[in-house]
C-alpha cells in the first residue's frame, strides 16, 4: 500500500495547490491574467507586482518577440536583466527563492521567455518588460495564502480525530459518556472546547510498548568541558566574497581534547555566525550568450551572438568594462551559418517555336524554382537576379509581299474622248498564303488604263469642257476635262491650232477628286500560273479585305468577294505529229481491237493508231 503525504500507510492524500497535506485548494487563492497593454516607449515598463508569500510564480511570454523580461527587487535590487545588460538563461536567487530564466532560441520555436520560482517570496517583487517591438501579452501567475491558512506542518503531525481548525472533533452522539469523557479530557487539559488540546510535559503516564528498549539517559552534565571554536568551514566561494562559519567542539576544559558533544550543555553552545570570506574579486571572465537565428533560410549566411565582460562578486554576475577581460581572448560574435541549400533554377523545357511565321515574334520556355529536394517551390525560394529567361524575341527573317489590286473603276474619267480609269494598287506582307511569293519588286502594276467614250464636239478659244466623273466612287480618283483653242463665228466654232492660244494660260485639263471614304473593298493578287497546260487545270490568287487605311478588315460584302481559284486550260491534250509514225492501212483501227499492237509488225504498220491507244491507256493509268 502507497503512503499518504500525512505518512499513513494507506492514506491517499495528497498535497494540494496550496501546499496543503489533504486540503481542498481553498487555503489559497491563485492570482492570474495577461498584460496586453499598447506600449509605445522603448524601456522597462512595469507589468505585474509579486507580493511576499507568493508561490508557483509563472511569469511567461505568449510569444516569441525581441522584447525581454525583468526582474528587480521592491528595494532597488536587480535580479535579471538590469541595467540594460541581458543576462543569460539560468537561474537566478532573489526574493528568498530561486528564479528560473528561459529563452528559448531555437529558430522553429514560438515560445517566448519566462521566469518560473516555487517560492514562497521574503519581499515583494517587480516584473517589467524591456519593450523594443509590439508587446505579444505576458501571461502571470502565482499562489498567496488565503484568510483560514493553515500550517503544513501542523496537518501533517495532527493526531486523528483533531479538526483543520484545531478544535477537537466531536461526533455527533447522545452517549452520555462520551460527553462524560471529553468533559474529563478538558478539566485534564485545563483547556476549552474550543481550543486546540495541548500536552503538557509529565501529566499523562507514557504508555511504552513491552518490547520497546529505554532511551540512554545522557552523563550528567558539568563544568569540566565547555564548548571550543577549533576552525570554520570552507569558505563558500574560492573568490568575490563568500561566507563561511565558526566551527565549535565540546572539549575538556584541562587537556582540550575533544569529547562527545553530550559532555557540554547544548544550550550553552554558541550559535554560529556566518562571517565573510574571500573578499577579492573572482578574475573577469567572457560570459557566451546564445546564438541568434541564421540571417538566411538557406544558404550561407551569418549568425551573431552576445559576449559580456562579467565578474563575479557576493553571489552576484556583474557586467564589467571589457578591458577586464583583456588577458582572455575574445570569443568570436559572428558566425557563418547554412541551415539548407538553397533551391535553384531549372529549365524545364526547349524553346517553343516563334509566334510568327516571318518577321520579329516571341518564343518561351517553362523555367520553374527547384529545391534541393527536386520539389517545384515558390520563385522567392530562388534568387530572381539568377532566373534564366523564360521569353525572347525571335526574328524569323522578312515575310513575302505581294501586290494587291482592286477590280477597275466601271466610270471613264472623259465623257468623250480620251480618258482614263483607276484602280487601287497596294504592296502587302503575305505570310499566310502557301504562293511562291519571292516580294513586290519594282513590277509595280498600273493604276490607270484608257477609256474613250467617243468624239468631243468643238470648243471655243481655250475652251474648258466640264470635268468629268470621278474614276473612283469612292477614295481618290481623278477627273479630267477637254481644253481646246477655238474661234467663235456665227453659229460655229473653228478649232484652231493650239499654238494660237499658247500667250494664254491654260486651264488644267486632270485633277483629282475623292467623293467619299470607301470603306472596306476586296483586293486580290494577280492570278497564278495554271497548274496544267492541258485537260484541265486550276489557277489561284489571294483575296482580302482591306479598310482605306490598307489594314486588315472583316467589312466586306462576301457576295462581292472574288473567286480565290478558278480551271484554267480546259482544252485536250494533243499529241505532237510525228511524220514517221503513219498508219500505213485503212483498216488498223481492227489491228487496235484485235489487240495486236504488241506485236513488232503491227506496231510499225498502225503506228499512229497504237501510239494513240497507248498513251490513252497510260492517261487512264495515272488517273487511278
Amino acid at each position: 500500500q502507497s503512503i499518504g503525504c500525512d505518512d499513513y500507510l494507506g492514506s491517499d492524500k495528497v498535497i494540494d495547490k496550496c501546499g496543503i497535506c489533504g486540503g481542498d485548494n481553498t487555503a489559497c487563492k491563485v492570482v492570474s491574467g495577461v498584460f496586453k497593454h499598447t506600449l509605445t516607449n522603448l524601456g522597462y515598463h512595469k507589468i505585474v507586482e509579486i507580493p511576499e508569500g507568493a508561490t508557483k510564480i509563472n511569469i511567461t511570454e505568449m510569444s516569441k518577440s525581441n522584447n525581454y523580461l525583468a526582474l528587480r527587487s521592491r528595494s532597488g535590487r536587480s535580479i535579471i536583466n538590469g541595467n540594460w545588460a541581458i543576462d543569460r538563461p539560468g537561474r537566478y536567487e532573489g526574493g528568498g527563492t530561486m528564479f528560473t530564466y528561459k529563452r528559448p532560441n531555437e529558430i522553429s520555436s514560438t515560445a517566448g521567455e519566462s521566469f518560473l520560482a516555487d517560492g514562497p517570496t521574503n519581499e515583494v517583487l517587480d516584473v517589467y518588460m524591456i519593450h523594443q517591438q509590439p508587446n505579444p501579452g505576458i501571461h502571470y501567475e502565482y499562489i498567496i495564502p488565503g484568510d483560514n491558512i493553515i500550517s503544513p506542518q501542523l496537518l501533517a503531525h495532527r493526531r486523528p480525530g483533531e479538526t483543520l481548525n484545531g478544535q477537537l472533533g466531536m461526533p455527533e452522539s447522545t452517549n452520555h459518556e462520551d460527553e462524560d469523557l471529553h468533559r474529563e479530557t478538558d478539566a485534564l487539559t485545563g483547556q476549552s472546547a474550543g481550543t486546540f488540546p495541548v500536552i503538557q510535559p509529565g501529566r499523562f503516564p507514557s504508555h511504552q510498548p513491552e518490547n520497546q528498549v529505554p532511551a540512554v539517559q545522557p552523563p550528567r552534565q558539568n563544568r569540566e568541558h565547555n564548548w571550543k571554536q577549533i576552525g570554520k568551514t570552507e569558505c563558500t566561494t574560492t573568490c568575490g566574497k563568500g561566507s563561511q562559519y565558526p566551527v565549535f567542539h565540546c572539549v575538556n576544559r584541562i587537556t582540550h581534547e575533544e569529547v562527545s558533544e553530550s559532555y557540554c550543555d547544548s544550550s550553552t553552545k554558541p550559535i554560529p555566525e556566518e562571517e565573510a570570506c574571500n573578499l577579492f574579486p573572482c578574475p573577469a571572465f567572457w560570459d557566451i550568450g546564445e546564438w541568434s537565428e541564421c540571417s538566411k533560410t538557406c544558404g550561407l549566411g551569418m549568425q551573431h551572438r552576445q559576449i559580456l565582460c562579467r565578474q563575479m562578486y557576493a553571489n552576484r554576475t556583474l557586467t564589467v568594462q571589457q578591458y577586464r577581460c583583456h588577458h582572455l581572448e575574445k570569443p568570436e560574435t559572428t558566425s557563418t551559418c547554412q541551415l539548407k541549400i538553397c533551391s535553384e533554377w531549372q529549365i524545364r523545357t526547349e524553346w517553343t517555336s516563334c509566334s510568327v511565321p516571318c518577321g520579329v515574334g516571341q518564343r518561351t520556355r517553362d523555367v520553374k524554382c527547384v529545391s534541393n529536394l527536386g520539389d517545384i517551390v515558390d520563385d522567392e525560394e530562388c534568387n530572381m537576379k539568377l532566373r534564366p529567361n523564360d521569353i525572347e524575341n525571335c526574328d524569323m527573317g522578312p515575310c513575302a509581299k505581294s501586290w494587291f489590286l482592286t477590280e477597275w473603276s466601271d466610270r471613264c474619267s472623259a465623257e468623250c474622248g480620251d480618258g482614263v480609269r483607276t484602280r487601287s494598287v497596294v504592296c502587302m506582307t503575305n505570310h499566310v498564303s502557301s504562293l511562291p511569293l519571292e516580294g513586290c519588286g519594282n513590277n509595280r502594276p498600273s493604276e490607270t488604263t484608257p477609256c474613250n467614250n467617243g468624239p468631243c464636239a468643238g470648243k471655243v478659244e481655250w475652251f474648258a469642257g466640264g470635268w468629268t466623273q470621278c474614276s473612283t466612287e469612292c477614295g481618290s480618283g481623278t477627273q479630267q476635262r477637254e481644253v481646246v483653242c477655238v474661234r467663235k463665228t456665227e453659229g460655229n466654232f473653228d478649232v484652231l491650232n493650239p499654238y494660237e492660244c499658247s500667250y494664254l494660260e491654260k486651264p488644267p485639263s486632270q485633277q483629282s477628286c475623292y467623293l467619299k471614304p470607301c470603306g472596306s473593298k476586296w483586293f486580290h493578287t494577280e492570278w497564278s500560273t495554271c497548274s496544267k497546260s492541258c485537260e484541265g487545270g486550276f489557277r489561284v490568287r489571294e483575296v482580302r479585305c482591306l479598310s482605306d487605311d490598307m489594314t486588315a478588315s472583316s467589312q466586306c460584302d462576301p457576295q462581292l468577294k472574288p473567286e480565290e481559284k478558278e480551271p484554267c486550260n480546259t482544252q485536250d491534250c494533243i499529241p505532237e505529229i510525228d511524220e514517221n509514225c503513219k498508219d500505213k492501212y485503212y483498216n488498223c483501227n481492227v489491228v487496235v481491237q484485235a489487240r495486236l499492237c504488241v506485236y513488232t509488225y503491227y506496231k510499225t504498220a498502225c503506228c499512229a493508231s497504237c501510239t494513240r491507244v497507248a498513251n490513252r491507256q497510260s492517261g487512264f493509268l495515272g488517273r487511278r
